[in-house]
């Protein structure tokens, strides 16, 4: 059987661009035990990828060039190896972005698209959600009354981290990169306030103005300049959830220290990196728990849908300029 997948081609500098992919096509071997063959449906485009085309340490494994791209995918089981699971189930795991491939049954899970929307697989009760949900419950740890500002807060991660904050007694303060997604995060999920940080003339000073008593958490998706001016707010005893750095990711030279340091230790700040598989063992917590959120109402989520598996480069170059409300995913037909 033939298939058609993406390629990783050259590292980028700086901002990447359409050439960093190619396709090819490949012929598929017959399976073996435990094997299946797989139709991914759904395809996460996600911003942790740039730092996978760089030739650097990090938490998740560079790109090869000249391999195949893989990330989260959500797929139609077509044919199987495996008794547990059957053609027309439908699995989540980290797999090739191409129009079919195979897989072995350990490395995937199964989950139920009649409960929930396939894409949810890879947002809300994905990486993305998961990210948020521990971010926000086992870090910034806020308490009725507590001010809480999320920066990114339009996309994947953002958008449930302010839920859940305020989900458990916060008044959430959003920051993203356009009115229209400041309306939405105001009149659709919950945010008490939200600031457009492209047209702001001082954000520092409009979110001292929106945080009289200070920021008492912030979750932190962005970094740079929107990370300073939230800094100046920050309260005594405060928590940081340093969870992105989307604004540093296609820089070209190492960023300068920043003044904040200062401002963690005057005011005995709590800041803590973390990446989601550090809580792997609570998974099934987080996704139980996020689940109840959904099913009672209490949390919404939204999706931009791209269409179409020949505009998965368009869709992830899309993350770098905001086109995405909610998780970017990409459906294959």
């Amino acid at each position: 059987m033939k298939a058609t997948r993406y390629i990783f081609v050259k590292r980028p500098y700086g901002l990447p661009d359409r050439d960093v992919f190619s396709t090819e096509e490949v012929n598929l071997n017959d399976l073996k035990k435990d094997e299946l063959l797989l139709k991914p449906v759904y395809i996460s485009v996600d911003p942790y990828m740039r730092g996978r085309m760089n030739d650097t340490k990090s938490y998740a494994a560079s790109w090869v060039p000249g391999q195949p791209v893989s990330g989260g995918v959500v797929a139609l089981v077509t044919e199987s190896m495996n008794s547990n699971i059957k053609p027309g189930d439908y699995v989540t795991g980290q797999l090739e972005w191409a129009t079919y491939c195979i897989a072995n049954s350990k490395n995937v899970i199964k989950v139920d698209v009649n409960r929930f929307p396939p894409g949810y697989y890879l947002g809300i009760l994905g990486m993305p959600g998961l990210t948020a949900y521990f971010g926000i419950t086992d870090i910034c740890k806020p308490v009725n009354g507590d001010t809480v500002v999320v920066s990114g807060a339009a996309g994947a991660v953002g958008l449930v981290a302010g839920q859940a904050a305020r989900i458990m007694g916060a008044r959430v303060i959003g920051i993203a990169g356009s009115d229209e997604k400041c309306r939405m995060l105001e009149t659709e999920y919950g945010f008490e306030k939200a600031v457009n940080y492209k047209t702001s003339k001082n954000i520092r000073k409009e979110i001292a103005k929106i945080c009289p008593q200070g920021v008492n958490a912030y979750f932190d998706n962005v970094g740079g300049e929107i990370t300073d001016a939230v800094a100046a707010s920050l309260a005594p005893h405060s928590r940081i959830a340093l969870c992105g750095q989307i604004s540093q990711y296609n820089s070209t030279r190492m960023p300068a220290g920043s003044f904040i340091m200062s401002i963690i230790l005057t005011r005995s700040v709590l800041l803590k990196g973390f990446i989601v598989n550090d809580y792997a063992s609570r998974f099934p917590e987080g996704r139980e728990k996020l689940s109840e959120w959904l099913e009672k109402g209490q949390l919404k989520y939204t999706e931009t849908i791209i269409e179409g598996f020949g505009r998965l480069p368009e869709a992830f170059l899309g993350l770098f300029s905001g086109l995405n409300k909610g998780k970017m995913l990409v459906k294959t037909e």
